[in-house]
């Protein structure tokens, strides 16, 4: 077997011409792979390959074989075996193809070629010392004899079988393992698949529970509202006849009372006026729980609005309490529903009022598209933190020395939140004992045309 010179690509070449080339082949193609770090079971796929194209071409003319690492993104050792005539019919590449990872005849006019490839091991790294190595493998020819071709071929065959029935030795006991898991595994099935029906019939029945406790809270409030809604418009006619009676009696032109009939009056007159209070209130809550309030949108002039409610809120803070109300010129028209929103204001600032004896009750009013907000702040008693999980409750009042000098309904800051959500906004609120409160409304702002003239600037 003889070698020549070699193309950039090109390890080693060499002639074959005789059988013992042919085993000699064999020996080289099993050390390259083995200066190349394949498995010893890839060793002999390799080397059997070899032998067995170089045998089946052997007698051609001109036979070469090159051992190459061609450039390209798939890492593979080439075997180029290429001839230029002879007798011999076409290759037989069926042995070698089930050994390698690719066996191609690629006929010419003037020379054929076969080109066997074989994936490099992941771990092997090109370099120039490596390729030396290999290099300096394939340069190992040996001129081994049919005999010594023969011994090299039995020990190769012995050590793939011990191989072989070692890996099928170790298949039969993962197969073991295997087996015994796929057990485990469907018992573990069956428990989780009865433990899901009984849960899963454990949430039906909860399911059906919780239907019917739901129904009945429905049942509940439905009734609760009705109630309401029912008590209030029986209440309405009988006080406002108290009242409106014991005003006639309090009027100048009326007949004379004595000092203590006056005042007798005015305590039935200020408990007629909280009853009717409480009696609009709850007709009220009642609405919007029963889903019976509409909002009518349309456009709303803050100037006015907060200008009339300044004006009547003025009137019922004491001395020792200044109401600030927003500058009109930053006040914008929006599109809004007056009558809720006047509600919503008006039980803040009646609220901060009430609960301030000393300082000032602030309403202040930004823009931030798409929001507005209305903020109030009052320098009050504040309230416990403690108190304020509670007080969004219906009918909850803080305790305090303020709640016995001015009783209300508890209903004002839960009327509020429910209003300014059916507006599509949120009711913030946040209080700190003995510095006071702070409450954000915060609503969708959507600009509107100014329908009419602002009323004339009036003093805070």
């Amino acid at each position: 077997m003889s070698g020549g010179a070699t193309a950039p690509d090109v390890l080693a070449t060499y002639g074959l011409a005789t059988p013992r080339d042919v085993f000699a082949l064999r020996r080289i193609g099993q050390g390259a792979a083995e200066a190349l770090g394949m498995e010893r079971q890839d060793q002999v796929r390799f080397a059997t390959a070899l032998s067995e194209l170089g045998r089946d071409r052997l007698g051609c003319e001109g036979l070469t074989v090159d051992f190459a690492l061609p450039a390209g993104p798939e890492r593979v050792l080439a075997v180029v075996f290429a001839w230029t005539g002879g007798t011999k019919s076409d290759p037989d590449l069926e042995p070698a193809s089930r050994l390698l990872l690719r066996v191609r005849h690629e006929p010419g006019a003037g020379r054929e070629r076969i080109v066997a490839e074989h994936p490099l091991p992941a771990g092997w790294a090109d370099g120039p010392d490596a390729r030396r190595r290999v290099v300096e493998a394939l340069g190992r020819r040996a001129s081994p004899s049919l005999a010594d071709d023969q011994r090299a071929q039995t020990r190769d065959l012995i050590t793939a079988l011990e191989e072989t029935r070692a890996q099928r030795e170790e298949l039969r006991r993962l197969n073991e393992e295997l087996e015994e898991t796929n057990r485990g595994v469907l018992a573990l099935y069956t428990e989780l698949s009865r433990e899901l029906e009984e849960t899963n019939s454990g949430v039906v029945a909860l399911h059906a529970e919780l239907e019917e406790k739901s129904a009945r809270l429905r049942e509940t409030s439905e009734a609760k509202t009705r109630f309401w809604r029912n008590i209030s418009h029986e209440l309405r006619t009988p006080v406002n006849a108290v009242v409106a009676l014991t005003r006639l009696m309090l009027a100048p032109d009326s007949a004379p009372l004595t000092d203590e009939q006056r005042r007798q009056l005015s305590l039935i007159d200020a408990s007629g006026e909280s009853l009717l209070a409480l009696v609009g209130d709850l007709l009220d809550v009642a609405k919007a729980e029963a889903g019976q309030l509409e909002v009518s949108t349309g456009p709303t002039d803050l100037r006015v609005l907060l200008a009339q409610l300044g004006a009547v809120m003025r009137n019922t803070g004491t001395a020792d309490v200044v109401l600030l109300m927003p500058e009109p010129a930053d006040l914008p028209v929006a599109m809004a529903d007056e009558a809720l929103l006047t509600r919503v204001l008006r039980n803040l600032l009646s609220n901060a009022l009430k609960f301030t004896e000393k300082g000032e009750v602030r309403l202040e009013f930004r823009v931030d598209p798409p929001w507005m907000t209305f903020t109030v702040t009052d320098t009050g008693i504040g309230i416990p933190e403690d108190e304020l999980p509670r007080i969004f409750e219906d009918f909850y009042q803080v305790r305090g020395p303020l709640q016995r000098a001015h009783r209300g309904t508890g209903l004002g800051l839960p009327y509020a939140r429910t209003l300014t959500e059916l507006l599509g906004g949120t009711l913030r609120l946040s209080s700190t004992p003995g510095a006071g409160t702070r409450v954000e409304v915060e609503l969708p702002f959507t600009p509107a045309a100014l329908t009419s003239a602002p009323p004339p600037e009036s003093a805070p």
